[in-house]
């Protein structure tokens, strides 16, 4: 047995979960090129790109995008950060861009897998205003009453909150339940930064579904639908795109995925204020 297989295997066994089933940070960590998961994982992340050849390339693309996110929105001021659904620490992580132009940025990070949360109190948390906690993206209210998060984050104050490449695990009114509570808790000034799975305008191909396992939701949204998650919101150039347009090289110049390939679109909104 590796030291990394041991190290997931101890992991799993303290926490009580069934590591034969597979899990979304994981998976997209495999497609990341990452090493913190299991077999089943992999075998769901190949499933996955004989469904949808170019799975892995959208995964690495919106991970640029939520790079080039940060830093603009850290040229913009912004010292917080409130990262839900954030995975398995890879790099560049959001601090990790953030502190680049702001040194004393403060990151929140959030997701409810133990082994992203486990990885991340160990490998992220500096002791200098980063810190990993456990949370539920479908309870955004008890995400943003954390007494946790409070000792880090001042809510009253801008903030930029991110909801990358996750609200597509959830059903409709979950998604509009966390991006709703979100908007409505952050003041003026603030971003949001989301990326999400486009609907092709057919149904999802039961590879893509089966993948992940029947147990997980995974839906794609019309682009009408994912720009109305930026309602009351200034969309920074360029837009709402594709996650390959928005993000820095070496993405920026890849053509639009063909119809049958999967597509996610990204933005980032300023909140604006009341009169604007």
């Amino acid at each position: 047995m590796t030291d990394q297989a041991g190290r997931a295997g101890s992991i799993a066994r303290a926490h009580g979960f069934d590591a034969s089933k597979p899990n979304v940070a994981r998976v997209y960590d495999y497609l990341l090129g990452g090493k913190d998961n299991f077999a089943a994982d992999r075998d769901a992340a190949q499933r996955l790109i004989e469904a949808l050849p170019n799975a892995a390339r959208m995964a690495k693309a919106n991970r640029v995008f939520l790079a080039a996110a940060v830093r603009h929105v850290a040229r913009e001021g912004i010292t917080q950060y409130v990262d839900i659904g954030a995975g398995l620490p890879t790099s560049p992580s959001v601090h990790e861009c953030a502190r680049a132009v702001m040194p004393g940025a403060r990151v929140v990070y959030v997701d409810n897998d133990p082994v992203a949360v486990t990885h991340g109190q160990a490998l992220l948390e500096t002791g200098d205003g980063v810190i990993t906690i456990e949370g539920d993206a479908r309870e955004p209210e008890a995400i943003l009453a954390d007494p946790r998060l409070a000792r880090l984050i001042d809510l009253s104050r801008p903030v930029c909150v991110l909801l990358v490449s996750m609200l597509h695990f959830l059903t409709a009114d979950q998604a509009d339940a966390i991006v709703g509570a979100v908007s409505q808790r952050i003041v003026p000034g603030s971003y949001l930064v989301i990326s999400q799975g486009a609907a092709s305008g057919t149904a999802p191909r039961p590879g893509v579904r089966d993948a992940y396992g029947k147990q997980t939701v995974l839906t794609g949204r019309p682009e009408a639908e994912i720009a109305a998650y930026f309602d009351g919101f200034d969309l920074v150039p360029p837009g709402l795109v594709p996650v390959a347009r928005w993000a820095a090289e070496p993405y920026a110049r890849l053509p639009q995925p063909a119809p049958s390939q999967a597509n996610m679109l990204a933005g980032v909104g300023r909140k604006r204020t009341a009169t604007s």
